[in-house]
């Protein structure tokens, strides 16, 4: 993985979490009910994966695009995980410049990486109960069974988030509840970036 710094104006929000947990529902909740007065943008990944595939809308490219890509020094954070490489533009993190609060989709395993480039960063964790994982994940028919509960598994073995900044949502019930409950958490954020505190919170949130 390579990070190079972004301006440290703006607030930059990490999404982490395991497939089926509702990151993307989570997220456009947040962007069609924000109300803050600090511009929110939500920054699209570059990703050889078929645009056609599903999840989030992502800038779908070849691995020999998203190697040129790379080498071109285009992207400002790339990581490779599950047999796909990801990255995001320079150009997406563009509005941190000018005081935006800009949250992405990351890789958890590279957030202390990240957390060192970006200074003022914080993290959105959405996970959810095995059995709503295994119900969504089965859902979409985008994997095979096996697959699957490969996925599920790698979550039992996970460390807790090693940065200052966190907020861990179970996202089992409805997606209003959540998605008010990362809306509260990010204004609080906003005000008090440095002394903010990391938290933990259980919220009932529905699946998308």
């Amino acid at each position: 993985m390579s990070i190079q710094p972004s301006p440290p104006e703006g607030h930059l929000v990490v999404v982490v979490g395991p497939s089926g947990a509702g990151k993307d529902a989570v997220l456009n909740w947040l962007v069609n009910h924000w109300n803050d007065s600090t511009p929110l943008y939500r920054a699209r990944r570059t990703i050889t994966r078929a645009a056609e595939a599903g999840g989030e809308q992502h800038e779908a490219v070849s691995p020999a695009e998203f190697e040129r890509l790379r080498d071109a020094g285009q992207f400002a954070w790339h990581w490779t995980a599950h047999g796909l490489h990801y990255g995001v533009r320079h150009s997406e993190l563009a509005s941190l410049a000018t005081g935006a609060l800009v949250m992405v989709n990351g890789s958890r395993g590279h957030l202390a990486a990240a957390s060192a480039s970006f200074k003022t960063m914080a993290v959105l964790h959405i996970t959810a109960s095995e059995a709503t994982l295994l119900a969504r994940l089965t859902a979409r028919q985008r994997e095979t069974p096996e697959d699957i509960s490969q996925r599920i598994q790698r979550t039992r073995h996970l460390a807790p988030l090693a940065v200052p900044h966190s907020l861990t949502v179970h996202n089992d019930g409805s997606l209003e509840a959540a998605g008010e409950q990362v809306h509260s958490w990010l204004q609080r954020w906003l005000l008090h970036p440095v002394s903010a505190q990391s938290a933990t919170r259980s919220v009932n949130a529905a699946q998308t």
